[in-house]
C-alpha cells in the first residue's frame, strides 16, 4: 500500500505549503465587479435584511399581557410538572389504594351501675360512637358551619378555601390557617401521624379524595365526629357531651352544640369547664356562622347564645369516676383484651353512690380546713363482698388518685380485730382477763392513746377502749405470724413484717381489702373476695363474663364469730365507736387512729352491710383532733341510715339471735349456741404457759 507524502510531510521539508489553485468562478473579484456591486447598492433605498440588524418593536399594553400569559403557561407547565412529581413520589409511599380500609374504631367500655345508669366510659375514645342520623340536625350544622362550609360542594379538597387560606396567611405573615376539609381531617385521623410536612399533606390530600370516592358525605362527617378530639382524653361528640355536660349527645341544646364544635380549633384553650368566657364566645361564633350558613335564623342564634361573662354549666367528675377507672384496671384479667364495644354491669348502687361522694365532700368542705385534712374514702359493700359504693377522694377532676382502693395506709386500731380473733383461735374468750400495764418487749414499749392504764381487764373491754398494750400482748402470745396469718384469711392481702408492732395496725393496707376483711363478721364466717363486676356482654347481647358466687368459704367458725360480733358492738356501745348510730339495727366496728393523727379509720357494720370510711392528707400530715372515732364514724352513720331506709333490722349472728343473713347463692348457717364460761376466766399466763412451758 502506498503512502503518499507532500514536501511539507517530509523530514527537513520547507514547511510551506503551495495554495491550491483556485475553483472556476470562486476567485476574488475584480474591481470593476466590486465597483459594479457597489453602484448597485447605491442605487437601493432598501437595506440588506441580511446585513442590517432587526429592529426591536416597541413594548404594548397588550404585548405584555402576551408576554406574561406565555411566560406564566411555561411557568405553569413546570410547577405542574414539579408538583406531579413531588405527588407522585409521596404516593407510591401509600400502599396500593386496593389495600386502604377505615380503621376499627377502638373498643369502648360502657359502665353502668345495678340500674342501668352510666357511670362512665372508658377506652382509648372516652366515650361510644353515636349514629348520625341520632343526633339532632344542628349538631352537625354547627360543626360544618365552622369547620368547613363547603363541605358537601368540594370533592374532598376545597381549593377556594386553600386558595383563601393562602391569600390570608401571606397578609398576617403568619400561618393563620390551614384550609384543610373535615374530609383531610379524617384522612389525617384515620391513616397518618400528626406530622406538619410536605409529604404528609400530600398524602392526606390523596387519601380524602380517595375517602370521597368511597364514602358518602354523610358516612365522612360520621366518621368525623365519632373520631375528632374534643379535649380531655375525649374522642367523639358522644364522649365530648358526656364530659361537658354529662349528657348524651343525642340530646344536646343548640348552645351546647356550639360549644363541642368551637371546641375544635383549640381543646385546651376553648374548654368549657377551664375557660368558659372563651368557650362562651367562641360558641357566638359558631351560632353566627350556622345563621350565616341559613341553618337557623339569626334570633335562633341570639337566643341560644351564651353570656360570655356567666359560667358555662359543665359536669363535674363525680366519685363515679373513680369506680369507672378501677373497672377498665380490671377488664384484662377479666375477659383478656377488649376489642369490641362491651357493657359491663358493675354491683354500685347509684343512689348510694352519689350519697356516699355527697356526705364525704360535705365533710371534708365543713370540717376539713380547721381541722386540717384534704381528704377522705369511703368503700360500701354487701355481706357477699358486692361493692355498692366507693368514694376514692374528694374532687376526682382535680387528683385521679383512688385512695379507697390504690393508697395504703396504716390502719391504726382498726386492724385490732384481727388479732383479737387470733387470740379466741388460741384458747381466749371475750372474758379472758388480761392486764392493761407498761409493756417493754425487746425494746419495744406500746403506750395506749390517752397514756393512762386499766390494769386488769377483758378482752371485751380491752377491745372496746383500744388499750394498746393488750393488744400487744397478746399478738406476743399467739406469735405475730399467726396474726398475720389470721388477716391474711379473712382477706388482707398485703405482705406485713412478723412482728409485735403489727398488733397496732403498722402495716400498710387499703381500705378496700381493710373493709372486705371485716364482712365474715356480717355473715357467719364465710370468706368473701370484694368485687364491682357482675357481668360483661357485648353490645349485642353475648356474654363474655357472668359473675358467679365464689370465694375462699368458712374463714371464721361460727363461735368465734359471735364473740367478734359480742366484743365489736360493744366497742360500738360503750367504747371508741359509740359516736356511730343506726337505729333499729346491732351494729359493730372499730375505729383506727394512727401515730400523730395522720390517719383516721372507722370500719362497721350491720347484718345487711360493711362499710370502711378513712379521712387524712395526701402528704401524711397530721390532723388537728381527728381520730377515728371522730368524724369518720359521723360519715359512717350519715351513709349507713340512708343506706337501710325501709330494711328491716336484723341482727349479727351471736349466740343469743339466729342471724338473718342475706348472703346470694349461700345458705344460710345454723344459729351458735356458746358453751357456758369456765369458773375462772382464762388468763394470759395460763396461754403463755400453754405455748411455751415454764420457760
Amino acid at each position: 500500500m502506498d503512502i503518499k507524502l507532500s514536501p511539507e510531510d517530509r523530514i527537513g521539508g520547507s514547511g510551506k505549503r503551495t495554495r491550491k489553485p483556485a475553483k472556476p468562478g470562486r476567485g476574488p473579484k475584480s474591481a470593476s465587479a466590486r465597483g459594479k456591486t457597489t453602484r448597485q447598492g447605491s442605487n437601493n433605498s432598501k437595506p440588506s435584511r441580511r446585513r442590517t440588524k432587526r429592529q426591536k418593536k416597541p413594548l404594548t399594553f397588550w404585548r405584555i399581557i402576551g408576554k406574561l400569559t406565555y411566560w406564566g403557561l411555561v411557568l405553569g407547565i413546570w410547577v405542574g410538572i414539579a408538583v406531579a412529581g413531588i405527588v407522585a413520589y409521596y404516593a407510591v409511599q401509600l400502599p396500593a389504594s386496593d389495600s386502604w380500609n377505615v380503621p376499627t374504631r377502638p373498643a369502648n367500655i360502657r359502665i353502668v351501675a345495678t340500674n342501668g345508669q352510666l357511670i362512665s366510659n372508658r377506652g382509648q375514645m372516652g366515650g361510644e360512637a353515636v349514629a348520625f342520623h341520632e343526633l339532632p340536625q344542628f349538631v352537625p350544622a354547627a360543626v360544618i358551619s365552622i369547620e368547613d362550609r363547603r363541605f358537601f360542594d368540594h370533592f374532598g379538597i376545597d381549593i377556594i378555601g386553600i386558595t383563601r387560606a393562602l391569600l390570608g396567611n401571606i397578609m398576617a405573615g403568619r400561618i393563620t390557617a390551614g384550609g384543610s376539609t373535615i374530609t383531610q381531617q379524617v384522612a389525617k385521623n384515620l391513616f397518618l401521624t400528626p406530622d406538619q410536612n410536605l409529604g404528609r399533606k400530600v398524602q392526606e390530600a390523596l387519601l380524602a379524595i380517595w375517602l370521597e370516592q368511597n364514602y358518602s358525605k354523610t358516612e365522612i362527617l360520621e366518621l368525623y365526629l365519632n373520631r375528632v378530639y374534643f379535649g380531655a382524653g375525649t374522642f367523639g361528640i358522644e364522649a365530648a357531651s358526656r364530659r361537658y355536660f354529662g349528657k348524651s349527645a343525642r340530646n344536646v341544646s343548640l348552645g351546647e352544640a356550639a360549644i363541642l364544635a368551637g371546641l375544635l380549633k383549640a381543646p385546651s384553650r376553648l374548654s368549657p369547664d377551664r375557660h368558659p368566657e372563651r368557650a362562651a364566645t367562641r360558641a357566638r361564633v359558631v351560632l353566627g356562622a350556622m345563621a350565616e350558613e341559613g341553618y337557623i335564623s339569626p334570633e335562633e342564634a341570639e337566643a341560644a347564645a351564651i353570656d360570655p361573662t356567666k359560667r358555662v354549666r359543665t359536669r363535674i367528675a363525680g366519685a363515679e369516676f373513680y369506680v369507672a377507672d378501677w373497672v377498665e384496671s380490671l377488664m384484662t384479667s377479666y375477659i383478656g383484651e377488649v376489642s369490641q364495644d362491651v357493657i359491663v354491669t358493675t354491683t354500685i348502687d347509684w343512689d348510694l353512690q352519689k350519697n356516699a361522694e355527697f356526705v364525704v365532700r360535705e365533710m371534708v368542705a365543713s370540717k376539713g380546713e380547721e381541722h386540717n385534712f384534704s381528704q377522705g374514702a369511703l368503700v360500701s359493700m354487701t355481706t357477699d363482698g358486692s361493692v355498692i359504693a366507693i368514694v376514692g377522694g374528694v374532687d376526682y377532676s382535680d387528683s385521679q388518685y383512688n385512695r379507697a382502693v390504690t393508697a395504703r395506709r396504716q390502719p391504726g386500731s382498726s386492724f385490732k380485730p384481727f388479732v383479737y380473733l387470733a387470740a379466741l383461735e388460741a384458747g381466749f374468750t371475750p372474758d379472758t382477763q388480761v392486764e392493761d400495764a407498761p409493756l417493754d418487749y425487746e425494746g419495744w414499749k406500746p403506750e395506749n392513746y390517752n397514756g393512762q392504764y386499766a390494769g386488769t381487764v377483758t378482752l371485751r373491754q380491752a377491745i372496746a377502749h383500744s388499750l394498746n398494750t393488750v393488744a400487744g400482748r397478746l399478738a406476743i402470745a399467739v406469735g405475730p405470724q399467726a396474726v398475720i396469718d389470721t388477716a391474711a384469711k379473712l382477706g388482707i392481702s398485703t405482705q406485713m413484717p412478723a412482728v409485735p408492732a403489727i398488733a397496732l395496725g403498722t402495716a400498710e393496707v387499703s381500705l378496700l381489702e381493710l373493709t372486705g376483711a371485716y364482712t365474715p363478721f356480717t355473715n357467719g364466717g364465710v370468706g368473701v373476695i370484694a368485687h364491682v363486676i357482675t357481668r360483661i356482654e357485648t353490645t349485642d347481647g353475648q356474654i363474655l363474663y357472668q359473675n358467679i358466687p365464689a370465694g375462699p368459704g368458712q374463714v371464721v367458725a361460727p363461735e368465734h364469730v359471735a364473740m367478734m360480733n359480742d366484743m365489736l358492738s360493744t366497742a360500738i356501745d360503750i367504747g371508741t365507736g359509740k359516736r356511730a348510730q343506726l337505729p333499729g339495727w346491732q351494729i359493730a366496728g372499730k375505729t383506727g387512729t394512727t401515730q400523730s393523727n395522720r390517719d383516721a379509720i372507722f370500719v362497721g357494720y350491720s347484718a345487711n352491710l360493711v362499710t370502711g370510711v378513712w379521712l387524712g392528707n395526701d402528704d401524711n400530715t397530721p390532723m388537728d383532733r381527728v381520730g377515728g372515732g371522730s368524724f369518720p364514724v359521723d360519715i359512717w352513720s350519715e351513709f349507713m341510715t340512708r343506706a337501710h331506709q325501709n330494711i328491716t333490722p336484723y341482727n349479727l349472728p351471736n349466740a343469743l339471735m339466729s342471724p338473718q343473713l342475706n348472703i346470694p347463692g349461700q345458705s344460710q348457717p345454723p344459729p351458735v349456741q356458746l358453751e357456758q364460761q369456765q369458773t375462772r376466766p382464762r388468763n394470759l399466763g395460763d396461754l403463755i404457759n400453754d405455748l411455751f412451758g415454764n420457760n
